[in-house]
Order: C-alpha cells, then sequence, then structure tokens
C-alpha cells in the first residue's frame, strides 16, 4: 500500500492547483527545507504527565477517545479559555483534555469500557472535563464518546483491538477503517465536485496508538512514513508567518480579523489542502537532501514552532468544526 491508497496527497494537490484563495510560495518553501536539514526532528514520547497508559486494550480504548474529542479548543474574544488543574499544573487544549480522561480513569470512571461511552450523558462528560470555563462544543463531544461506544458494540465486540489487529500492521488501512467505522472522523470535504479526504483525526489516532505502545505490539506499523501531515489551525498560522502559505487579501482579511469561515467552504478547504501539500513538499525536499522523515515528525516540528509567537505571525483561521 502507499499514500495514494488514502487519497490524501492528489486530492491535496488538486486543490492546491486549482485554489483561488491560497498559494505556496515555492522559493520560500525550498530555502526553509535546506535550512531544516540539520534541525532536530525527535517527536516526544507518551511518557509525559498528561497522557495515561494501562493494558494495551485499555489503552487503544483511551487514545481512541481522546482522539474522538480532541478538536475546537479555541474560544470567542472575551471568553475565558477552557482549562483543566492536574496535579499542580495548569493545562489547556488538547493537554488539558487528555489530564482530564486520565483524571477520570484514575477515579475509576470506565472510559475503556464501549458501553460507558455509549451510554455517556452531558452530565457527565461535564464532570469528566471539569476545569475553569467550558469546553467549547460539549454536545458535539457527548455525541462522539457515544458513537465511538455504539460503533464499537455494534461491529467489534466492545473491542477496539479487535479493530486494530485485523488491520494487520498497516497505519493505512487502520486510518481507513477509522473513518469507515467511527463516522465524527470521517473528514472528507468536497471542493470543485471532488471529495477531499484529510482525515487529520483519523491519522492522529494511528499515530498516537504507535506512540502510546512504544511502536510495539498493536503500536507496530509498517507504512507510518505513509501518512500525511495532520491538517490543523495551528500549522497553516505557522506556514502563513513563514512566508509558505500565502492568502488572498480577501481571505487574509477575514482571518486577520478572525472572522468566522464556514466548515467545508472554499477557503478552509484551501487552507487546509495547502499546508497538508506544502508539509509533503518539504518533506520530499528535506528527503532529496538526505534527511528522510514521516510527515508526523515535521507536523510536530510545526506545531511545535507555533507554541512561541513568530515574528509574522497573525490569527489562526477560525472554523467551528469537530474534525480539528
Amino acid at each position: 500500500m502507499n499514500s495514494l491508497d488514502l487519497g490524501i496527497l492528489p486530492a491535496c494537490e488538486f486543490v492546491v492547483d486549482n485554489a483561488r484563495h491560497v498559494r505556496l510560495n515555492l522559493p520560500v518553501l525550498d530555502s526553509l527545507a535546506r535550512n531544516w536539514v540539520h534541525e532536530p526532528f525527535q517527536v516526544p514520547g507518551w511518557d509525559e504527565p498528561i497522557h495515561w497508559r494501562g493494558t494495551p486494550e485499555q489503552t487503544l480504548h483511551y487514545v481512541l477517545l481522546l482522539d474522538a474529542l480532541n478538536f475546537c479548543f479555541w474560544v470567542d474574544p472575551g471568553q475565558t479559555r477552557w482549562e483543566v488543574e492536574y496535579r499542580g499544573q495548569t493545562f489547556n487544549g488538547y493537554k488539558a483534555l487528555s489530564v482530564a480522561l486520565r483524571r477520570a480513569l484514575e477515579e475509576g470512571v470506565r472510559l475503556d469500557s464501549a458501553e460507558t461511552l455509549a451510554a455517556m450523558t452531558p452530565d457527565q462528560l461535564a464532570h469528566i472535563v471539569r476545569g475553569r470555563g467550558q469546553i467549547p462544543m460539549l454536545e458535539q463531544r457527548v455525541e462522539h464518546a457515544r458513537q465511538v461506544g455504539r460503533s464499537l458494540l455494534d461491529l467489534w465486540q466492545g473491542q477496539f483491538a479487535r479493530a486494530v489487529t485485523s488491520c494487520q500492521g498497516s497505519a493505512l488501512a487502520l486510518t481507513a477503517l477509522i473513518a469507515r467505522d467511527f463516522p465524527c472522523f470521517y473528514d472528507v470535504s468536497h471542493y470543485h465536485g471532488r471529495d477531499i479526504p484529510l482525515y487529520k483525526r483519523a491519522q492522529i489516532t494511528v499515530v498516537d496508538i504507535a506512540g502510546s505502545l512504544n511502536f510495539q505490539g498493536y503500536g507496530e506499523f509498517r507504512d507510518l512514513d505513509q501518512l500525511t501531515a495532520f491538517a490543523d489551525y495551528k500549522i497553516p498560522q505557522v506556514l502563513r508567518a513563514l512566508g509558505v502559505l500565502e492568502y488572498s487579501q480577501e481571505l487574509a482579511e477575514r482571518v486577520d480579523r478572525q472572522q468566522l469561515l464556514p466548515p467545508g467552504s472554499a477557503e478552509e478547504v484551501e487552507i487546509r489542502a495547502a499546508m497538508v501539500w506544502a508539509v509533503e513538499l518539504i518533506r520530499r525536499a528535506m528527503s532529496n537532501l538526505g534527511r528522510p522523515l514521516m510527515a508526523y515528525e515535521l507536523d510536530w516540528f510545526f506545531w511545535n514552532l507555533g507554541q512561541t509567537r513568530l515574528p509574522e505571525e497573525k490569527p489562526y483561521h477560525r472554523v467551528r468544526t469537530v474534525f480539528y
């Protein structure tokens, strides 16, 4: 199997070739690739305090739930940002979600049980993610938890390990399975009459499974190198600040004014597809220079760059969506 089997890269190339609102600055892209040939790209391990690990089978359930709920943490200007305190530290965003689930598991909540997830109520999830402020889109997250539980019970006898095992060590096959069997992961847009699969959360689930299990057992995949970057908010912001992504004047004004873009709009699809294709071109350029990397390693590098303000940084694009 190769990356064409998921259809992500050819779809993203198609969008970039037809885009009206976003373009790639290829000379800047090539220059950055040359500059980064000797940069460290080691992705952190799973053994940091924000993550939980039980038996391999329990860990699979935790990762699936974590990434089913891993979307849209930003709040409107003036609102209180959602934060969770855990063991004397305060976390926000993805890290807050991870520690909230870890805290619940440590308190005895059976989040590793498909039956528990299928019966999840808004009050129960609100208690699990309790903290300062409120997590955005709670109702959608409740539905995702229920959907994961129902799909596990209906299709896999309640055991995600059965689904992982059925893919026989293929990251691509597991990505496709997750997107097929759990509709909340079906991240496919439409552009100029064509389906554009991006599968952000399905792919990151597979990488998280690999990392959480130290790339062994259920976490051993032979084709992780065939996955793409994860189309989100932060990396387009970083690539724009670096000069790789360029927006039309109209789109730049909307993004910089923090105006909402409609989910599935041409502007949103172009931003996400251009981000994925840009990372792929950088990956290829660096490989040609003798520095082979996996897309998720570059993804982490860009995400980490975005954790401190860059000199030319502008706001990220805002979309209320369950896919990132």
